[in-house]
C-alpha cells in the first residue's frame, strides 16, 4: 500500500495568486531547486484525518498553528507512489519567522557521526507559474486545481 501525505497549500493574493511552497532540509536537498520544492505536508496513518494530518505537519513544519478554515483540492500521485491529499488555505506568512522540526541523520555516511537538519530549511512565495516549475512534479495538479478555485488573479 502507498504512503499517504497530506499537506496545505497556503496562498495570498497580491497582483496575482502566490502559493508558499517549502524546500527540504538536509543535505540530500542542499543544491536542488526545480523540482524539489512542496507544499508543506508529511505523512498520515490508515484511519487519520487527513486534515488534522495536514494542520499538524504545517504546524510542525513551519512552526505555525493553523485556525482558518480549509478547501479541500483533493489527491494527487507522486511519480513514487505516494498519495497526497492536499488543502488549501488563504492566508499570509511572513517566511522570515518559519521554525521547522529537526530529524537526525547520519552525516557524512557511514562516519558514524549523527547531525540534526531541519525538515525545511526555507519557505518562499511563489506566483503560479514560477511554482509550476519549483514544485515536484506530481504536485503540479494541485496548483492547477488552485488556480482554479481562486481564478489565479
Amino acid at each position: 500500500m502507498p504512503s499517504k501525505s497530506a499537506g496545505i497549500i497556503a496562498y495570498r493574493k497580491r497582483r496575482n495568486v502566490e502559493v508558499l511552497l517549502v524546500h527540504p532540509g538536509g543535505p540530500f536537498w542542499r543544491n536542488k531547486d526545480l523540482g524539489a520544492w512542496s507544499i508543506p505536508k508529511g505523512e498520515y496513518a490508515d484511519g487519520e484525518d487527513a486534515e488534522i494530518a495536514a494542520r499538524r505537519e504545517f504546524a510542525e513544519e513551519l512552526g505555525l498553528q493553523l485556525s482558518v478554515p480549509l478547501i479541500a483540492l483533493g489527491e494527487v500521485r507522486q511519480r513514487g507512489g505516494k498519495l497526497v491529499t492536499a488543502f488549501a488555505a488563504e492566508l499570509d506568512i511572513d517566511v522570515r519567522s518559519i521554525r521547522s522540526n529537526t530529524f537526525e541523520m547520519e552525516w557524512p555516511p557511514r562516519s558514524g557521526k549523527r547531525q540534526a537538519f531541519p525538515e525545511v530549511d526555507r519557505a518562499q512565495w511563489f506566483t503560479l507559474e514560477a511554482a509550476r516549475e519549483k514544485i515536484n512534479a506530481g504536485q503540479r495538479p494541485l496548483l492547477d486545481r488552485l488556480e482554479q478555485l481562486t481564478g489565479g488573479e
